[in-house]
């Protein structure tokens, strides 16, 4: 699906094949001499097929097209190893770059899996959750030299002229992108309209939740007429949407502060305490990908309070165990 936003300037709608998300949202910026692609879809050949399909339609040369990646969640990257030509430009940022190399990733998500065992995820569903994986299955199959980008520099194409806004949370690097004339904001996974993006733990952030919630008020002070996320709907009053979001957060602290009322826990003995917005009816039936994210994101929320002195943790027997300070 192609949609006209503004003068030169379309949304794409990517299929994401058995993904609860159902679709990315790709844009594209026509220039005079060049075209820029904001995120991919994954590597697989629904994806590229649909985005082969609409660039055909709008005339763009993939010879003459730079890509600027968002972030590293592989429906965002795992295609632009496939469509960038040589002479393309792949905007992406510092910080998420190494993780994202194809020679390190399946080290890296291991690594990252010794960590979810920490937190007590069972070493079957863990092997099953991380082979499963979209980032290893999905992902980048080549190495790809990005075009490294950092807070307030520009990308000018067009008539648009776009400023980079570092908004770490979602993912360790995330990187919005805001049309400083027009006042619109491209920005990933970082606010979605009818979707909480999911806050989990990194190898390489000590606090995501305290971080994405430094992001949501660096947003919230932009003047920002429409929003471009990553899924679903564009929407305008972004600042009605962050403050929904914040609220979110603090519901969710409740809940792991209340799990911990009876006892000390593991992050994944507490994630069935937690209000989730999937159709199971018991966290037993959770897919070990879901349950996966599920924990990733009360691991996020322990790490914030336990900064704020909320809460303790305990080794024990090789697991992490948190208890009410």
């Amino acid at each position: 699906m192609i949609e006209e936003i503004f003068p030169d300037l379309y949304r794409i709608e990517i299929p994401l094949p058995k993904s609860p998300l159902k679709a990315l949202n790709s844009y594209l910026i026509k220039g005079e001499k060049r075209f820029l692609v904001v995120d991919t879809g994954m590597n697989r050949e629904e994806c590229m097929h649909e985005m082969l399909t609409c660039l055909g339609r709008l005339s763009v040369d993939l010879k003459k097209a730079d890509f600027f990646i968002t972030h590293l969640h592989a429906d965002h990257l795992g295609l632009v190893g496939s469509l960038a030509a040589d002479a393309s430009k792949v905007y992406f940022n510092k910080v998420e770059a190494p993780a994202v190399d194809y020679a390190r990733q399946k080290s890296y998500w291991w690594r990252l899996g010794a960590l979810y065992k920490s937190h007590g995820f069972a070493e079957g569903e863990l092997e099953k959750a991380v082979n499963n994986h979209p980032g290893l299955l999905y992902g980048l199959r080549r190495h790809v030299d990005f075009c490294i980008l950092k807070e307030s520099d520009t990308i000018d194409i067009g008539n648009y002229s776009f400023r980079c806004i570092e908004t770490p949370g979602h993912s360790p690097g995330h990187m919005c992108l805001y049309e400083v004339n027009k006042k619109f904001l491209i920005c990933g996974d970082h606010i979605l309209s009818d979707i909480t993006p999911n806050i989990t733990c990194w190898l390489d952030m000590e606090n995501p939740l305290k971080e994405y919630l430094t992001s949501l008020e660096k947003v919230y002070a932009l003047d920002v007429n429409l929003v471009l996320p990553g899924h679903r709907n564009i929407w305008s009053d972004h600042r009605r949407r962050i403050t929904e979001l914040q609220e979110h957060h603090k519901f969710r602290l409740r809940e792991i502060l209340a799990a911990l009322e009876n006892g000390g826990k593991t992050a994944f003995e507490i994630a069935p305490w937690v209000s989730w917005d999937i159709n199971y009816d018991s966290w037993e039936l959770f897919p070990s990908s879901q349950k996966w994210f599920a924990v990733g994101e009360v691991i996020a929320h322990l790490q914030y309070l336990e900064e704020n002195s909320m809460i303790q943790r305990k080794t024990k027997e090789q697991k992490q165990v948190f208890s009410l300070a």
